[in-house]
């Protein structure tokens, strides 16, 4: 087990566009590991293209779980993750692999290591409300009534994640309460040790990968993708179609926008994504900061050595 300890999980984070899935790979191999993606957007089948899914090949050179796992149409929460990753999590140690946590979503990731959020039960009637004011002013508006009463919460969560946002608004509702006055039963021992690393890039670096790699997304046939989608019945109102990219080529699609105009809201957005993703990681003092040139070597000289 990584560093003598029980339990003990080897994770590689960073944000969107720092090159995890190519040094993960790299990294897996060297050790005889293999891969969980921790990503909430590639569980989705039929969405490859826009959220930078591992290749075919990719994933037959190393083996990949919790790809592919969900319809586009089908819920699928932080829930239902962690106990996906646990049983892969199991069945990766029953044959003698080394299990490799690979992604960016932070709140995956400590829904596996730290387990879940401890809030209120949910109240289905508050949810249809909140719902119906989404539908009639926009899932904007219920974000700025979250700025208002869980500033905080809001900061990480986009706009259109309406799933995320009515919760926040839900635990304020029933509990008095905000998200983050939560945060303590949710920094209790963990269910996992673990060894993570986050990928350190200079920022305009990093920027300048996200400008590059939504071009080529386009340039592979993402808003072909987009189209598929529609075309096989899936409602632009699903909540993966909601997410970033998927939402701004969907109204090019309906010629609500310019390509060139939602490829450049794309860019803007998966910016902004990164700069939540790297703010959730900084506030978790556990996670290691490397170069990723220096990450092969770190894992095999530290997690390794005894």
């Amino acid at each position: 087990m990584l560093s003598g300890q029980p339990n003990s999980l080897l994770a590689i984070l960073g944000p969107t566009a720092s090159g995890k899935t190519a040094h993960a790979i790299r990294l897996a191999k060297s050790i005889g590991g293999e891969i969980i993606s921790v990503d909430s957007r590639q569980v989705y089948r039929q969405m490859a293209i826009g959220t930078a899914k591992p290749t075919l090949e990719e994933q037959q050179s190393v083996r990949h779980h919790l790809i592919d796992t969900a319809d586009v149409d089908e819920k699928f929460s932080a829930a239902d993750f962690q106990r996906l990753a646990d049983r892969a999590i199991q069945d990766i140690r029953q044959r003698g692999k080394v299990v490799l946590l690979v992604g960016g979503s932070g709140l995956y990731f400590r829904a596996l290591v730290d387990g879940l959020f401890s809030g209120p039960a949910g109240d289905e009637s508050f949810r249809h409300q909140l719902k119906t004011q989404a539908n009639t002013h926009g899932p904007q508006y219920l974000h700025r009534e979250l700025q208002k009463v869980d500033p905080h919460t809001a900061n990480k969560i986009h706009p259109n994640n309406l799933v995320r946002v009515i919760r926040a608004l839900e635990v304020y509702h029933l509990s008095g309460q905000t998200m983050s006055d939560f945060q303590p039963t949710w920094d209790s021992e963990p269910r996992y040790n673990f060894r993570a690393y986050v990928l350190k890039l200079d920022r305009q670096y990093l920027y300048q990968r996200i400008e590059t790699r939504v071009d080529k997304m386009i340039e592979h046939g993402w808003v072909q993708e987009v189209q598929d989608l529609l075309n096989a019945g899936y409602s632009p109102l699903a909540q993966p179609l909601r997410s970033f990219g998927y939402n701004e080529l969907i109204n090019y699609l309906d010629g609500r926008t310019a390509l060139d105009t939602a490829v450049e809201q794309i860019k803007l957005k998966t910016r902004r994504y990164a700069k939540r993703q790297l703010t959730w990681f900084r506030a978790d003092q556990r996670l290691k900061w490397v170069d990723p040139e220096q990450l092969e070597d770190q894992v095999l000289s530290i997690s390794f050595s005894q």
